[in-house]
């Protein structure tokens, strides 16, 4: 079973491709745990992915840290006729998950893959503590060079993107709600990789590819 492979994927600190689904973005994201993440990881999805790395998180850990979606701050900071800018849904029906960008303060530049690396996994090791607000403020500046993307409340119920559906991911495996993704995308034809090339380079390089689809019909069952 791909779900089997890919939660087992995970906790090995290792890759999974996850489709979401032909309906929707038609997308294939390289997910990896964040408390598991190095810089070997980032290069990685910078180099076989090339679409934009970002930091996945739980909603319930969003609000922890007093985080909103993107959306909502601009629309509460836009003038009138700004407005329209704002992207309340996208193309395929969702409303978008960004939030703030951010680096670490420990960083440099914010962009190499140690800096990111560092970003990515010392924000998953707030999750474990008792009010992360004040150390999230403390140790984090913004604007940075990795977006934070909060997960829908209700996860796959609500929305069922790249950003709901590897948080679940990681709750399957028992690891930190947090996850860094990248999309593949595919320098040849200058779009986003096929499911039938992706599959491909999971063979090659031994990860699970999994279907959104499956996902969800988990979900629902349980």
């Amino acid at each position: 079973m791909s779900l089997d492979a890919a939660i087992h994927s995970l906790k090995q600190g290792e890759f999974v491709l996850l489709h979401d689904s032909a309906g929707r973005e038609n997308e294939i994201d390289m997910v990896v745990a964040a408390e598991l993440i190095t810089p070997e990881h980032v290069a990685r999805m910078r180099q076989h992915a090339g679409g934009l790395l970002c930091l996945a998180i739980d909603n319930g850990f969003g609000k922890s840290l007093g985080l909103r979606y993107m959306h909502d701050i601009l629309s509460d900071t836009f003038e009138e006729n700004s407005k329209d800018m704002i992207m309340g849904l996208a193309p395929y029906g969702d409303h978008p998950t960004f939030s703030i960008s951010i680096n670490h303060y420990q960083t440099y530049t914010g962009i190499t893959d140690n800096d990111r690396a560092l970003t990515i996994k010392e924000l998953s090791k707030l999750h474990d503590i008792e009010s992360p607000k004040n150390k999230f403020v403390s140790s984090f500046k913004t604007p940075g060079h990795v977006p934070l993307l909060i997960a829908s409340n209700d996860l796959l119920l609500k929305r069922q993107g790249h950003t709901e559906m590897s948080i679940y991911l990681t709750q399957l495996a028992g690891l930190k709600p947090v996850t860094a993704i990248c999309e593949m995308m595919d320098a040849d034809t200058y779009s986003a990789l096929s499911v039938e090339k992706a599959s491909k380079y999971a063979k090659q390089n031994g990860i699970p590819l999994l279907d959104g689809k499956e996902l969800v019909e988990y979900a629902k069952v349980h």
